[in-house]
This record gives C-alpha cells, structure tokens and sequence, in this order.
C-alpha cells in the first residue's frame, strides 16, 4: 500500500545571516534557522509557534521562497523546489502564497481594491479585463465582502476587512499552501474569530494546506492540526495538537505554555461555532 505524498516537507533547513560588526572587524554570523524538518499533508495545519526571534517568520520567507534557504531541501508535492534566484518556476510561486500580520501595511493605499486582487492575474495574459474583474468580484464574496467593494480604496476598510481582501489576494491564483503570519494579532477578538471562521471556511472548500505561525496559544490550540514549537531558531518539540497540548515533552514548552496567559479558548470556541454559511458580510 503506496503512502500519501506530503503536500509540503521540509528538510534539515537552515537559514544563516551575516551581520556586520563595525569597521575592521569580522562579520557576525546569525542562525536564523538550525536545521529544521517536517511534513505536512494537503488540507491539513501546522502551527509554528514560539517567542519573538525564534526563527518563526524566517522559516515562512523560506516557505514563500522570499528568501532561500542556506542549505535543506524543501519539497512540495515531493518536488524538490529549486529556490535559487532565476531558477523558481511561476507554477510553484503560484502554488504557495503568504498573509501577512499587518493588514493596513499589506495593501497599496493607492490601488483601488479591485486592482489589488486583479493584479496576480496579470501574469495571464490570455485573460481579458473583464474575465479578471469577474475573478476579483467572485472573491471578494468569497471572503465575505460584496461587488460594491471592488473600487474602493484601503482606507475604506476595517481592519478585520483589509485581512478578508489579503486572503482574496492570496487565493487569486488558486494556490495549495497559505503560509498565514500571525493572520489575527493585529485584530480585536470579535474580529479574530470571524477571520477565523472564513479561513477554517476556504480550508474546507478548497482543500487548502495551512502553515500558521502565532504567539497566541488559544488560536493555536483551536485552529492546528500539528504543532511545532521553535525555540532560538531549533524545533524543539513537534506533534498532533493533543500530543503536545497534554504531554508537552520539551522543557521550554513546558515554559512557554505556563507563562502564556489563560485565554477563555471555550468563548473562542463559543464564538466560531455561531458560524453562518455563505461566511456572513463583516468587519
């Protein structure tokens, strides 16, 4: 009986930067990312979580092929990605999108909405105005906003909004794996729960792959699959949601799950059971 292909691996990556030190003296060599492996299977979500400058926001540029690796292999599909400069395919960088943290910083305050989601579409240049207009409108419903938003600017929107339309852009070109950094810690709670709704939603309806890298335990524990917990730059502790939930084996797990405050995860529970399908129009 064959095995499933991991929709996303990676192995023994690592990630060094050399830092300047001052006039006449040696280069300081950082370890971003020491050796770091796993897999991952299509429709599935892996948490990255750890404290700020583990290394968890330079393992998802690796991912998003923003910056390569200094050595490993990353795989997709079981392909191994060439991510050296000019030699990355369109059809894997269509394959792999990111959401990033800041949803006011992420979007071009002088680009009506429309064209912000129609311009990924331009890489076809078999399709019409017209044809990237209707993907961009059909979207934008998808992430529970309207038509009448298409030639609005960013500073229309709420927060909890502006993240909708930075989904609707990493899904225009129909990608397997979002790579999704810290996709609510700049929202309220009311609004962190919607977001999540549509993105559990999106999973669902195309079979989406989740890389999802958060601080805040209480997401965590309720949106991932797996979990892998990073500490300076090292996986120090990988598994199911449960196996690391309820028997963390890492000494600085251990650690960081007692430091982290309590969230009421039943309340965040509570609020995204009310889920309401087609994902309700919201900020």
């Amino acid at each position: 009986m064959s095995q499933t292909v991991p929709m996303l691996e990676i192995r023994n990556i690592t990630r060094d930067y050399h830092v300047p030190t001052g006039f006449m003296k040696p280069e300081k060599v950082v370890h971003a990312v020491k050796g770091v492996s796993f897999k991952l299977d299509a429709g599935k979500t892996l948490a990255i979580v750890g404290e700020s400058g583990c290394g968890k926001s330079t393992l998802a540029r690796i991912l998003t092929f923003i910056d390569p690796p200094t050595s490993g292999e990353l795989l997709i599909d079981g392909k191994a990605v060439d991510t050296r400069p000019g030699h990355l395919t369109a059809e894997m960088r269509q394959k792999v999108q990111i959401v990033f943290q800041n949803p006011y910083g992420s979007l071009n305050p002088r680009q009506k909405i429309g064209d912000v989601l129609g311009e990924p579409l331009l890489i076809n240049t078999k399709m019409s105005s017209a044809e990237r207009r209707e993907r961009a409108t059909e979207m934008l419903v998808k992430v529970g906003l309207g038509p009448e938003h298409y030639n609005r600017y960013p500073h229309m929107f709420s927060g909890g909004q502006r993240q909708r339309i930075a989904i609707a852009r990493a899904l225009m070109l129909n990608p397997k794996l979002l790579v999704l950094d810290e996709p609510v810690s700049a929202l309220d709670l009311s609004v962190q729960a919607q977001v999540l709704n549509l993105l559990a939603d999106l999973q669902e309806e195309f079979g989406l792959t989740y890389v999802f890298i958060s601080h805040d335990l209480s997401v965590v524990r309720y949106i991932a699959d797996e979990v892998m917990v990073m500490y300076y730059g090292e996986a120090v502790e990988y598994g199911t949601r449960e196996e690391v939930f309820a028997d963390p084996k890492h000494e600085y797990t251990r650690t960081l799950f007692a430091a982290t405050p309590r969230a009421d995860v039943e309340s965040i529970r509570a609020r995204m059971a009310k889920r309401v399908r087609p994902v309700a129009k919201a900020g």
